[in-house]
């Protein structure tokens, strides 16, 4: 895929951190030596984490050389690598592994789960957050336009796959911690209108719909998408619509 769009993504900055926030605030460390942030992003998810463990050594890691570059000029006290969260080892065991909306796109996530847990210092806490919103319009209505136009050879494997049942999180990850919490939360984003929650998901869930396509496949794609988004999403009575958007949050003690 073509690099992320950090400007994109910082449209909804505040919409986008508030799930980060309160992924932090279940965290039941007081004075962590090591913090590592998978997936930072541009770095508001690392800020929140610096703010938090002031005291702390912090590590940003990341696969995206424009999100890596945004979030060095945000925090440039903090180091930031690029590094695959798959595949990642850190160098000593860290106090808290952070994730904020990164493992979904990972379908053996759950396997990377009981890994990073393992690399954990005794006491040590993994967590992580995670869309859980394939059967909203948003992503109902990417599959339906995806599968509906001549595009839809190059976009058959677009879609992430949905995430596993709690109950698989639960007994996979159990045995590797003394406390696991784990719960939903639904957040209800009030947006202006239909373009922004086709802006919104156009820097995440829509990207690998987006990307195969050529200049004019993607315009088409996304007008028709436009359309079905603003037929889904109908205008509140004093303006603007609201965003459905459930989210899987994780917090697992070793």
């Amino acid at each position: 895929m073509a690099d992320w769009s950090p400007d994109t993504y910082l449209k909804f900055e505040d919409e986008r951190t508030r799930p980060a926030r309160d992924l932090l605030n279940a965290v039941p460390l007081a004075e962590p030596s090591l913090v590592i942030d998978i997936g930072c992003g541009p770095g508001n998810s690392t800020e929140l984490l610096v703010e938090r463990f002031p005291h702390a050594r912090h590590l940003g890691i990341d696969t995206s050389p424009a999100m890596l570059d945004k979030a060095r000029a945000r925090l440039p006290g903090t180091v930031f690598l690029q590094a695959d969260a798959a595949s990642f080892k850190p160098d000593m065991p860290p106090d808290l592994m952070f994730a904020n909306a990164v493992f979904q796109w990972l379908p053996d996530h759950i396997d990377v789960f009981v890994r990073l847990l393992d690399e954990l210092a005794p006491g040590g806490v993994l967590a992580a957050q995670m869309p859980d919103n394939l059967a909203e319009p948003t992503h109902r209505l990417m599959g339906e336009v995806a599968a509906s136009g001549r595009w839809a050879s190059k976009l058959r494997d677009a879609a992430r796959a949905p995430l596993p049942p709690v109950r698989r999180y639960y007994e996979a990850l159990k045995p590797h911690c003394r406390r696991l919490d784990i719960w939903h939360s639904i957040y209800n984003h009030p947006l202006t209108d239909a373009a922004a929650v086709v802006e919104w998901v156009r820097s995440t869930g829509l990207k690998p719909f987006l990307d195969p396509l050529d200049d004019g496949e993607r315009a088409d794609f996304l007008a028709a998408y436009t359309e079905k988004v603003a037929e889904a999403y109908l205008p509140l009575a004093g303006g603007g619509v609201l965003l459905r958007f459930p989210r899987l949050f994780i917090v697992a003690t070793r």
